[in-house]
């Protein structure tokens, strides 16, 4: 059963920072498997953000967020990270974390079957 839990989102002005988390107790972070977050803004589809292979040595982001978000990984803890600098409203969604076989830039195309409750990010001065 996979088991996916997102947290450290909340309310942040524009320019301002936040670290994402996702604990992926029940969910072994295979040799073959992907990890990544998504995003679903407010009366949008949800749409890929970034994501990192097992070893952690292979990252692939969304043109949108590239240069400033920073996805890695704590595989001894099963714990996914997102560092997101300089947020925009445009970033303001539900951020969801998920893993899938394959690299980093097949999350794109993964049917997934669960997710998390996921986190709120809210950008607005």
């Amino acid at each position: 059963q996979v088991q996916l839990a997102e947290s450290g989102g909340g309310l942040v002005q524009p320019g301002g920072s936040l670290k994402l988390a996702c604990d992926a107790s029940g969910f072994t972070f295979r040799k073959s498997y992907s990890m990544g977050w998504f995003r679903q803004g407010p009366g949008k589809e949800r749409e890929f953000v970034a994501a990192i292979s097992w070893s952690g040595g292979n990252t692939y982001y969304a043109p949108s967020v590239t240069g400033r978000f920073t996805i890695s990984r704590d595989i001894d803890r099963n714990v996914l990270f997102l560092q997101m600098n300089n947020l925009q409203p445009d970033d303001t969604a539900v951020y969801y974390c998920n893993g899938a076989p394959g690299s980093p830039t097949l999350m794109t195309r993964y049917e997934y079957v669960s997710w998390g409750q996921g986190t709120q990010v809210t950008v607005s001065s």
